[in-house]
C-alpha cells in the first residue's frame, strides 16, 4: 500500500490536487481519508462551547485514532472512519466503512504536524496558495456548505485561521517531499507526483497513456 499525505492551508486547493492524483489511478485502487473526519468528539460540551473550539489547532485532531486506522489499513484491515458534522460541531453516530486500497490519500491542513502520522506517509505533499486566494475560497465554502455568514467567517479567519496557519500549518511545509503551487502552472508538480507513484507502484496500476 502507498499512503500519500496532502497538506496545505484552508482553501489552498487540496481537493483539486487530490482529484488530479485520483484521475491517474483506477477508481477501485484508490481510497481517501479526510482529516476532518478525525476531529475529536466534543459531546461533553454545549453547542455554544463546541462552536468555540479551535479546529485549526493540532490538539483538535484525534491523531491517535487516525494513526491506528492508517496502520490497520496498511495491515490489510478494514476500518470505520468517523463522520464529523460542522453543523453541530461534533461527530455523528455514522461511520464510513473504508477498505484498504493500493493507494490511500490522506488530506487535511494539519496532517503533516504529527510525527507518528507523518512517518506513515510514503509521499508527503504540501499545496501552497496565496493567502488572499485561500480566504476567498474559505468564504465561499463556509457560506455555501457550512451555513456560516460572512462576518463570522472573516472574524474566524482573522482571530484563528491566520495565526494558526502561521504557527502550525505553514511550518509543516518543511516536511513535504513535494510542494505544489495551486495555480494554472501546477501541471509540472502533478507530473512529478505521477512519476513518483508510477515508480512506487506496479506500472499496470496506472491508466494507459493516451
Amino acid at each position: 500500500m502507498l499512503i500519500i499525505g496532502i497538506a496545505g492551508g484552508t482553501g489552498s486547493g487540496k481537493t483539486t490536487v487530490v482529484q488530479q492524483i485520483m484521475n491517474e489511478l483506477p477508481p477501485e485502487e484508490v481510497g481517501i481519508i479526510s482529516q476532518d473526519s478525525y476531529y475529536r468528539q466534543t459531546s461533553g460540551l454545549s453547542y455554544e462551547d463546541r462552536a468555540k473550539v479551535n479546529f485549526d489547532h493540532p490538539r483538535s485532531i484525534d491523531f491517535e485514532l487516525l494513526c491506528s486506522h492508517l496502520r490497520a489499513l496498511k495491515a490489510g484491515e478494514t476500518i470505520e472512519q468517523p463522520v464529523y458534522s460542522f453543523v453541530i460541531h461534533n461527530r455523528t453516530e455514522d461511520t464510513i466503512v473504508t477498505h484498504p486500497r493500493k493507494v490511500m490519500i490522506v488530506e487535511g491542513i494539519l496532517i503533516l504536524s504529527d510525527p507518528k502520522v507523518r512517518d506513515l506517509f510514503d509521499i508527503k505533499i504540501f499545496v501552497h496558495a496565496d493567502p488572499d486566494e485561500r480566504l476567498i475560497r474559505r468564504l465561499k465554502r463556509d457560506i455555501a456548505e457550512r451555513g456560516r455568514d460572512m462576518e463570522e467567517v472573516l472574524n474566524r479567519y482573522q482571530n484563528t485561521l491566520k495565526p494558526m496557519h502561521e504557527q502550525f500549518i505553514e511550518p509543516t511545509k518543511a516536511h513535504a517531499d513535494i510542494i505544489i503551487p495551486h495555480d494554472r502552472y501546477n501541471t509540472v508538480a502533478i507530473d512529478v507526483v505521477r512519476a513518483v507513484i508510477k515508480q512506487k507502484l506496479a506500472p499496470h496500476l496506472l491508466k494507459e497513456e493516451e
